[in-house]
């Protein structure tokens, strides 16, 4: 046998995905490269690996069991580049984040020029609402979480980041003629709420009850990019941070409807676990967030502390 590195890693992907074209797309190859790849790997080998049924891909028990032994040897080979690059002097290693949808805005900005700088550093970043980032911490699953309320359950370490603004948005053909929205003037509205364990939902209905506003219609969506979608659609009204809209609230597509007690401003939290070991790599991210924080804010987010 004669197998590569590369046809291990396109097979275990292949593998992974159950299929050739959501692998191509994962390794940024070409259809039929992976394709040409897969019958090679396959080659050097009496066994199926896969069999195509109708027009789907499925692997086999004998492909599942190559698959796995794939991946122990991509572990091991990786492991060695970090060895390497450690003895090297370099910083190296796998980090790991999990963040609350909303901070997907904001959090590659934060992690560029880290991630940039080292290149023998493997990002993985979760994106997914509060509850799973918080069980994701909790199960030591991830190195750091990126959230904007603090849990009070959890004995954690932290870095304030940024603030995190939420307002009423509404589309552009909302009717605002009135200088000040008064509460009541909602409840003919289609509220549009996030799911159950969103931070922004917990906010949004904070506020309502806050202010006594009865909702008679709601909505209800599982990310930030499905809510403002909505809005822009003209379905409803949400209260919703104002950091993933810049472009919409430029181009006139949504707008920020002035109403009082709002904008609701937390804080978005790099946070871990203070009983966590952090690793070489962790470290370095760490102390990489303390001294550049602040430039980070002023070069990518001027636009949003300036916002009223």
């Amino acid at each position: 046998m004669n197998y590569t590195l590369h046809q291990l890693e396109i097979f275990r992907t292949i593998a992974q995905l159950q299929s050739v074209t959501k692998a191509s797309e994962q390794l940024f190859l070409t259809q039929p490269a992976v394709s040409i790849q897969l019958k090679n790997f396959q080659d050097q080998f009496n066994l199926p690996l896969f069999e195509v049924v109708g027009r789907k891909l499925y692997i086999t028990e004998f492909g599942e069991e190559i698959s796995e032994t794939a991946f122990k040897i991509l572990e091991q080979v990786q492991s060695i580049k970090y060895k390497s690059a450690i003895f090297e002097g370099k910083i190296a290693g796998k980090l790991n984040i999990s963040i609350v949808s909303t901070a997907k805005y904001t959090m590659p900005f934060f992690l560029s020029d880290f991630i940039n700088a080292n290149e023998t550093v493997s990002l993985t970043m979760n994106v997914t609402n509060k509850m799973a980032v918080l069980r994701s911490l909790e199960n030591n699953e991830c190195d750091f979480a990126m959230v904007s309320t603090i849990p009070k359950k959890l004995k954690i370490e932290r870095i304030e980041l940024m603030k995190n603004k939420l307002y009423l948005i509404a589309n552009r053909d909302f009717n605002s003629t009135k200088k000040k929205i008064l509460l009541k003037d909602l409840n003919t509205n289609l509220f549009i709420f996030r799911e159950p364990g969103s931070a922004t939902r917990l906010a949004m209905e904070q506020y309502l009850i806050e202010h006594r506003v009865t909702i008679r219609k709601k909505m209800e969506l599982t990310s930030n990019e499905a809510v403002k979608q909505a809005i822009i659609a003209g379905l409803g009204i949400s209260i919703m941070p104002v950091i993933g809209i810049k472009n919409e609230l430029q181009n006139g597509d949504l707008q920020i409807i002035d109403i009082k007690g709002l904008p609701i401003e937390t804080n978005w939290n790099l946070i871990w676990l203070k009983s966590k070991n952090l690793s070489l790599v962790a470290k370095a991210f760490k102390n990489h967030i303390e001294l550049k924080k602040e430039a980070i804010i002023q070069q990518h987010f001027s636009w949003f502390n300036d916002s009223n």
